[in-house]
């Protein structure tokens, strides 16, 4: 108990005194975690809303696959990732293998599938007649497809807070492709991992308590637009 006071007592030493290596691998997290969000929503939101928009042959297998894709082992994509990005792989020749580059691509590709999936669950669910009110006034098709998005917006805004909780919590997949590089690829999770292994507590400790506080504010303000969104529909 007393080894564990003292760890968590370094560890709120370290937070206060502003460590520069604690405060530097907390901004390497966000900037990764922040750009895979960034183009996970890009190409996730238009693909969910396509698919919930339009009516195609081969609908309920897409759909299909994007909800099995939403629990891709991590380990799983990493490996992947790593063979594709390996100087025997495809797209070896970029040389982004052990980069941060690599651990967007990562965890872009974790964060896909949850961006998808559950945009479109939210556009699904918008009330039918809010489309056929929207014909009625002659509104054009686009008109009425941003009128759909916007009525689905605390949806899809849910499912973008969703996507960053995944990958900031994401360890396996960046492990793998990132290489844990001190000061270069060394992200929050895989820290964590590796302090606890040498037996750091300290470090370990003060970044589970940032990536704890990270994931309560995630959530809380999941749990506001949630909220907002269900109070705005009633």
């Amino acid at each position: 108990m007393s080894s564990l006071a003292q760890g968590l007592f370094q560890a709120f030493h370290l937070i206060v005194h502003l460590d520069p290596v604690l405060f530097g691998i907390i901004l390497l997290s966000l900037k990764v975690s922040g750009l895979a969000l960034l183009i996970a929503t890009v190409l996730g939101l238009p693909a969910g809303a396509l698919v919930g928009l339009k009516r195609f042959p081969g609908r309920g297998l897409v759909i299909s696959s994007m909800n099995t894709l939403m629990g891709l082992p991590p380990v799983v994509v990493g490996l992947f990732i790593y063979l594709l990005l390996s100087r025997r792989g495809p797209l070896g020749f970029l040389g982004l293998l052990y980069s941060p580059s690599a651990m967007i691509i990562a965890q872009t590709v974790l964060a896909i599938p949850i961006v998808t999936a559950l945009c479109h669950s939210a556009i699904v669910n918008v009330d039918p007649l809010i489309r056929q009110a929207a014909r009625s006034l002659g509104a054009t098709r686009r008109q009425e497809t941003t009128t759909v998005i916007r009525e689905a917006r605390y949806g899809i805004l849910s499912a973008i807070i969703a996507a960053f909780g995944r990958v900031m919590a994401e360890v396996g997949a960046i492990l793998i492709v990132g290489g844990n590089i001190a000061g270069y690829t060394r992200v929050m999770t895989t820290t964590i991992a590796l302090e606890t292994d040498k037996g750091n507590f300290e470090l370990a400790l003060a970044l589970g308590i940032i990536l704890l506080a990270i994931s309560f504010a995630v959530n809380a303000v999941l749990h506001a637009v949630q909220n907002k969104g269900t109070v705005g529909s009633a």
